[in-house]
C-alpha cells in the first residue's frame, strides 16, 4: 500500500528537492520560507542522507555557498523570502550570466498581503531582471513537483531557476503520496573554466548573448508550457459570452477555478494556467492575442504576465485597473474580479467581523520589553531607529521610530547623527536597536561604517540567543550548526570591538537598575568630547526557546493597596500579563501568562507591584 501524508507546503518543497537529488541547501530564515530547511533537516536525519544544510549568515552567503556546489555538477537549493532576495540580488544577477552545472534552484517565497514582511514585492519581476525562468506553484503538491522540475530545467539549460511559492502555498497543507527518496549519484567535479566562472567584462557580453539564447529555448520547453486546464472542448470561439478567456499563475488560479465552478462557468470560459510565467513562449502570446478579444490576467502581485503580452486593448488586469494593484487576491476578491469581467451581478459584500482586532505585542516576560522600557527611561527624548525582528514591536512602547530593512537601524542612527551635527542643532540622544541574528546578518558592515565616519550614538544589541521571530534558528553566537555539531562561537562583543567601538558592555535587562545604569553610561560616552558609538548588549534568552535553560528564580507578582488603576504599567509597559479592570480599579496579574520576571515591579511609579520568590 502506498504511504500517504498530509504535508505543509514548505515540507512538500523540501521533499521535492530531495526527490530531485539535491545535495546542498543553504538558507537564511524568513517567513513564509523558514520551514523548508527545517523540513530538509528532519528528512536528512530520518533517511540518513548525506547532504549539507546550513543556516547561513545572510541570503547572499546562502546563495553563493549553494552556487559553488552547483559548479561541481551537484544539485543545490538556496532558500529565502522575497525581501531576502534583495540581499542576494548581486550574486543572482551574475550567476544568471555564468550559469550553472548541477541543477540550482532559487526558492524565493513571496508574501502577498503582506502578512509578515516589509513589502509585498513580486520575486518574478526580479527573475525577469536577472533573466532566469521562474515556476509559480498553486498548491503544495504542485510546489513539490515544481521543485523537481526546477532542478531538471536548471540542469538541462545550465541556468539558475526560481521557484516562487507564496504564503498560501507555503503554509497550506495537502494530502499526497510519498515516494522513496533516491540517493544522490553525482560526485563533485569542478571543471576549471576562467572564461566562464571568472569572466571579465568582455566575456560577460558573450555570456549575456548566451543567456538570451537560453531563455528563448526555455520558453519553448514543453515541460513548462501553458496549459488549457478546462478541457479540449473549450477551444477559441466555442465559449459563451464572446471571445474571452482567463490566464493565471500561482495560487490565485486555484481560487479562480473553484469560483468558476461555483458560478457554473467552468465549462464555458477557457482557462489557461501558466506553470512558468516567465519567460512566456512567443507562440502562446501570438495565439492568445489572435484568438481572443478579451483576456483577463490573474496573478500575484505585479503584472509580470501582462508585461510580456504587450497589448493594452485586449488585456484586462492590474495595468488596466480590473485587478487591484496591491494586496492579496483572496477568494472574495477574485470572485469580484471574475463577476465584473464576465458581466455578472456583484456578489453580496463580505462584512468584516464586528469585534476589534488585537495588535501584536511582545510575549509576557520578553527581555526585549525590559530593555525597551529602560531605553525610554534613559533617553526620554531620543530618536530610536529600529530594525527587523520580533523586537520591531518596540513600536508599541514608543521606542522604535524607524524600520526599513535588515541592519538599517545602525546606518540610520549614523545618518540622524550627521544630520543634526552638520546643522549645528542641539543633538537629541540617538539609541538604535538591533537583534543578535540581524546584527550578524547586516549589522557588522553598518557598525564599521558608523565608526569610520565618526558617528556617535548608542546601539543596543538585543541578544536573546536565537532567531526568535522565524522559529528559533541558531545564530553564530550559539556555537553549533544546524546538525548540532560544535563550531566556533562568534562573540557580538568582540565583533563590536573589532569594528572599532571603544565602549562595549553587556547586561541583563531583567537586572533592570544595573541595565539602566549601563545605558546612561553609554549615552555619556556617545555625547563626550572624545566619545563615539557605544554598544550595549542586552543578554537574556528568549522565553519561548525551549532549548535555553531557565536561569532565574520565578517571582510571584502581587498587587497591593497602592494600585489606583492609573494603568501606567499597562500602557507604558504593555505586558500581556498585566490586565486592567477599568478606570480607578486595581489591575490584576494573569498568572497563566506571567513569566515571573519581576521587571514590572520597577515600572510602577507608585510601588503598587511587589515580587515574592516562589517556593520550589
Amino acid at each position: 500500500m502506498t504511504e500517504r501524508s498530509i504535508l505543509l507546503g514548505n515540507e512538500a518543497i523540501a521533499l521535492g528537492l530531495l526527490e530531485a537529488e539535491c545535495t546542498m541547501a543553504a538558507s537564511y530564515p524568513g517567513t513564509p520560507a523558514s520551514e523548508i530547511l527545517r523540513a530538509l533537516a528532519s528528512l536528512k536525519e530520518r533517511h540518513k542522507l548525506d547532504l549539507h544544510l546550513e543556516w547561513s549568515i545572510n541570503e547572499k552567503a546562502a546563495f553563493e555557498v549553494a552556487l559553488a556546489n552547483s559548479y561541481t555538477g551537484r544539485r543545490s537549493a538556496t532558500i529565502m523570502k522575497q525581501v531576502g532576495l534583495n540581499v542576494a540580488a548581486d550574486p543572482l544577477m551574475s550567476a544568471a550570466y555564468t550559469g550553472v552545472k548541477g541543477g540550482f534552484v532559487l526558492i524565493s517565497a513571496d508574501d502577498p498581503g503582506p502578512h509578515s514582511s516589509q513589502t509585498e514585492q513580486d520575486s518574478r519581476l526580479i527573475a525577469m531582471v536577472a533573466k532566469i525562468p521562474v515556476l509559480d506553484p498553486s498548491s503544495p503538491e504542485e510546489a513539490r513537483e515544481y521543485a523537481r522540475r526546477a532542478c531538471a530545467l536548471s540542469e538541462k539549460h545550465e541556468i539558475p531557476v526560481m521557484l516562487r511559492p507564496t504564503t498560501r502555498v507555503c503554509h497550506a497543507r495537502q494530502d499526497m503520496h510519498l515516494r522513496p527518496i533516491p540517493k544522490p549519484s553525482q560526485f563533485p567535479l569542478f571543471e576549471k573554466n576562467p572564461g566562464r566562472w571568472a569572466a571579465t567584462p568582455k566575456f560577460r557580453l558573450v555570456l549575456h548573448r548566451q543567456l538570451n539564447e537560453k531563455l528563448a529555448r526555455i520558453s519553448r520547453d514543453p515541460d513548462c508550457a501553458p496549459q488549457l486546464v478546462n478541457g479540449d472542448a473549450l477551444r477559441p470561439g466555442t465559449q459563451d459570452g464572446g471571445r474571452a478567456c482567463i490566464v493565471g499563475s500561482g495560487v490565485v488560479t486555484a481560487h479562480a477555478q473553484e469560483i468558476l465552478g461555483e458560478l457554473g462557468l467552468w465549462d464555458r470560459v477557457p482557462f489557461y494556467r501558466l506553470p512558468m510565467p516567465y519567460p512566456l513562449p512567443e507562440s502562446f502570446r501570438d495565439d492568445l492575442l489572435s484568438s481572443y478579444d478579451r483576456i483577463l490576467i490573474l496573478e500575484e502581485t505585479d503584472p509580470v504576465i501582462e508585461l510580456q503580452l504587450q497589448n493594452r486593448e485586449k488585456i484586462f488586469g492590474r495595468t488596466t485597473g480590473h485587478v487591484p494593484t496591491a494586496g492579496e487576491l483572496l477568494p472574495e476578491v477574485v470572485e469580484g474580479i471574475l463577476r465584473s469581467f464576465l458581466g455578472l451581478d456583484p456578489a453580496p459584500p463580505v462584512e468584516p467581523p464586528a469585534y476589534p482586532g488585537r495588535r501584536p505585542t511582545l510575549c509576557a516576560g520578553c527581555p526585549h520589553r525590559a530593555a525597551f522600557f529602560a531605553i525610554k527611561k534613559a533617553f526620554p527624548k531620543g530618536i530610536y531607529p529600529g530594525d527587523i525582528g520580533c523586537y520591531t514591536l518596540g513600536l508599541n512602547l514608543g521606542v522604535v521610530d524607524t524600520v526599513l530593512c535588515m541592519g538599517a537601524s545602525i546606518n540610520q542612527a549614523a545618518g540622524f547623527y550627521h544630520a543634526y551635527r552638520s546643522a549645528r542643532r542641539d543633538m537629541p540622544p540617538i539609541c538604535a536597536t538591533i537583534g543578535d541574528s540581524t546584527f550578524f546578518h547586516a549589522g557588522v558592515p553598518a557598525l564599521m561604517n558608523a565608526v569610520a565616519q565618526g558617528a556617535r550614538f548608542v546601539l543596543v544589541v538585543l541578544d536573546n540567543s536565537t532567531t526568535a521571530m522565524t522559529g528559533h534558528q541558531p545564530t553564530p553566537a550559539l556555537g553549533r550548526n544546524l546538525d548540532g555539531i560544535p563550531v566556533p562561537r562568534l562573540s557580538i562583543a568582540e565583533l563590536a570591538k573589532a569594528c572599532g567601538v571603544r565602549s562595549v558592555v553587556e547586561g541583563d535587562p531583567y537586572d533592570f537598575d544595573r541595565f539602566l545604569d549601563l545605558l546612561k553610561a553609554a549615552g555619556r560616552h556617545a555625547g563626550a568630547e572624545d566619545g563615539g558609538v557605544a554598544v550595549v548588549i542586552a543578554r537574556r534568552p528568549c522565553l519561548m526557546d525551549r532549548n535555553q535553560p531557565r536561569t532565574w528564580p520565578r517571582l510571584r507578582i502581587e498587587v497591593n493597596e497602592k494600585c489606583k488603576g492609573c494603568d501606567f504599567c499597562v500602557k507604558q509597559f504593555e505586558c500581556p500579563a498585566l490586565r486592567p479592570r477599568g478606570e480607578k480599579e486595581p489591575i490584576v496579574i494573569d498568572e497563566s501568562l506571567c513569566s515571573g520576571c519581576g521587571v514590572c515591579v520597577r515600572v510602577c511609579p507608585h510601588g503598587a507591584l511587589e515580587a515574592v520568590a516562589e517556593e520550589h
